[in-house]
């Protein structure tokens, strides 16, 4: 039986009643999280430049699904795309393994049910199948993909797209594994971007929830599609991966090595890879106080996938948070010098005290550190030996329960203004799922709205 098919198989047997009580929970989490993070993400500009595109290409649309950061309406796919750059503006969507499927998922079930494409009853058990699959795929080949040069989010997101799409729909494992075929043609996504310092990123998770969309679209119509698409001679994995597919090892992980159980969120509006490096500055911060002005060189010691991956080793000159938030010596350097950094802290790109550390900050590839881990050695003028920050952190450390997920969002909502009340709306939300009331979700996003 091809991949497709076991993943179709495994999607549509999805329900709230045969997942388990961890998974719910860490459905529910992530959800918070989404929402929360792109209420707090209002001032970014990356929504205004994604709706104005949206608004060019798909039109203004009355009745249509809510652009949640104008209140605007459009088509579905625009408002995955325009939203989804909405819940990657401070880049704190959570993260599954490398890839952001959140950020994905989240804005394009809300449209649909929205448009009463889709039931409330179905949307944690899409949203689950979209991480599941896109996970599978993202657990086995990213280390290689991400080396190639291609962005997980999309390459995956994409397939994990329409599997969301396809189960929100309640389509037949016959017209799911259609729909996962077709978005395994649908799949792409470069880095270059980080490296370069630019927005493209911000775009490609929608781009790869409109692709899922039009994949399931596509096979509820009668789209004849590969079986193949997967293990195939020329199938996804043998172009992208360029090795042999290993079907039935992928396929007998589903529904035992839960990827939503592995799902992390981000403390600070930085890349996921940065994370413990602020961590880990800030304790530093702590232990030096005022002999922080007395760095000579800061040492950053971090797995080479981390040092390797493209924008991390970056000293700049910087003209988008796109690069800031990528580079470990801005965030290194702003967080020292400024404490924990925040998302108008990311976007002073002119701070002559951040420019002038900078040139003091060395990283270096250690592959005894795990992903998540991190060492600095600061070498301070009058002193001999080094202070040493070692944080030896795996994704445990960042897999937080719904309560530290409301704890982080609020912080971030005082951070920008957004009122509580959202947050108690969209808590509301995630707390009844799987019987919700997405009124509460579009009440709450009103209240940005209103702000913008």
């Amino acid at each position: 039986m091809s991949l497709a098919s076991q993943f179709a198989i495994f999607s549509t047997n999805l329900s709230v009643e045969n997942l388990p009580a961890p998974v719910i929970e860490k459905a529910r989490a992530c959800v918070l999280n989404g929402y929360g993070i792109a209420l707090g993400s209002y001032p970014t500009p990356f929504f205004g430049v994604a709706e104005s595109a949206v608004l060019a290409m798909d039109g203004e649309r009355p009745g249509g699904a809510t652009l949640l950061g104008s209140g605007r309406r459009s088509t579905v796919a625009g408002a995955a795309l325009a939203n989804a750059a909405l819940f990657h503006g401070r880049a704190q969507e959570d993260t599954c393994g490398v890839a952001h499927f959140g950020a994905i998922l989240l804005p394009l079930l809300t449209a649909l049910v929205e448009q009463g494409e889709g039931a409330m009853a179905d949307f944690l058990p899409a949203l689950v199948a979209g991480y599941e699959v896109g996970g599978a795929l993202e657990s086995a080949y990213s280390a290689r993909t991400t080396a190639a040069g291609l962005r997980a989010s999309p390459l995956y997101g994409t397939i994990a797209a329409a599997a969301a799409v396809a189960r929100l729909w309640r389509l037949p494992a016959d017209r799911t594994a259609a729909a996962l075929s077709n978005a395994a043609s649908f799949s792409g996504g470069i880095l270059q971007s980080f490296g370069d310092g630019t927005d493209e990123w911000r775009y490609q998770v929608g781009m790869a929830g409109r692709n899922g969309l039009a994949a399931a679209t596509l096979a509820a119509r009668g789209s004849v599609s590969a079986d193949g698409a997967f293990e195939g001679r020329s199938g996804f994995v043998r172009a992208f991966v360029r090795e042999e597919c290993d079907a039935a090892a992928i396929a007998g992980r589903l529904g035992q090595d839960w990827s939503l159980l592995k799902v992390t969120f981000k403390p600070y509006p930085v890349c996921a890879l940065n994370q413990t490096p602020v961590r880990a500055c800030l304790q530093l911060r702590d232990q030096l106080g005022a002999r922080a002005q007395a760095v000579k060189t800061l040492r950053v010691h971090l797995n080479p996938t981390v040092v390797g991956y493209a924008g991390m080793d970056k000293e700049g000159p910087f003209q988008s948070i796109s690069g800031t938030l990528m580079s470990t010596q801005f965030c290194v350097a702003t967080t020292l010098l400024h404490g924990t950094p925040t998302i108008a802290r990311m976007a002073q790109f002119d701070d002559a005290a951040v420019a002038g550390l900078i040139p003091r900050i060395r990283l270096h590839a250690d592959g005894s550190l795990g992903l998540l881990a991190c060492r600095i050695e600061a070498e301070l003028e009058g002193e001999d030996e080094p202070v040493v920050v070692r944080m030896d952190t795996d994704h445990t450390e960042y897999s937080y329960d719904r309560a530290r997920v409301s704890a982080l969002i609020r912080g971030i909502g005082e951070e920008t203004g957004v009122a509580p009340r959202a947050y108690d709306r969209i808590e509301r939300f995630a707390a009844a799922l799987p019987d919700a009331d997405l009124g509460d979700v579009l009440a709450a996003f009103k209240e940005i709205q209103t702000a913008r």
